[in-house]
Parts: C-alpha cells; structure tokens; sequence
C-alpha cells in the first residue's frame, strides 16, 4: 500500500472511531460497486447515513471538503440507495456526510464533520 493508501485509510479509520465516539453507529467500509465506492455507512437514529472522508496531510492545496463537490453529492446520493437496496436496509431517512482529517504526522489529527452535505 502507497503512502497515500495508507494516509486515506487510517483517516477512515479515525472518522469511523469519531462517528462512534458520537453515537453514530458505522455499518458498513469501502463498498464498492460498478458506479463508485461509499467511505463508510452508518445509522444515526432513523437515517442511513453515507460519510465521505478526505483525508489530507496538510490544508496547503485546499480544504479536504473542498473534493466533496455538488457532482460527488449527486453520486453518493445514487450509491446511498444502491446501498440500501444491495443490503436490505430501508431507514426513512438518508444523509449524505463529510468528514475531513487533516493527519500530518507530527501533531494530533485534527477531525471536522459535516452533517447534511446533500
């Protein structure tokens, strides 16, 4: 795994550990499907929740929620359902999140949530 596999990943993996350590129970890592991948799912009370993560070693190109465009949206919006459908899970309600890790290596990951991005 490249260093930039491996900074992706553990970045999932601290927002995973955030969404629990905030009562949001993750269900689900990396699926994948001919039309695209979904970071991380999760139940938040009644909704199916969909989470983006991007994760950058430093804010010098950009803000990580930069990458979380309106055409993103769109498509996570469409792998949200796939999802559901694939896995039989039917909440009445869908979010669409995004979390960025800012992970230099040398100081504590620094953590934003967006709730409701879509």
């Amino acid at each position: 795994m490249n260093a930039k596999d491996e900074l992706g990943r553990r970045g999932e993996l601290l927002a995973a550990d955030y969404l629990e350590d905030h009562g949001i129970r993750v269900i689900d890592a990396n699926w994948r499907c001919p039309q695209g991948e979904i970071d991380l799912v999760a139940v938040d009370g009644d909704s199916l929740v969909v989470v983006e993560v991007k994760t950058r070693r430093s804010d010098r190109y950009g803000h990580p929620f930069e990458a979380v465009t309106p055409q993103k949206v769109t498509r996570l919006r469409t792998l949200a359902v796939l999802w559901a459908r694939n896995h039989a899970v039917f909440l009445p309600n869908r979010r669409i999140d995004a979390i960025a890790v800012l992970d230099s290596g040398r100081a504590e990951p620094v953590l934003e949530h967006l709730k409701g991005v879509g």
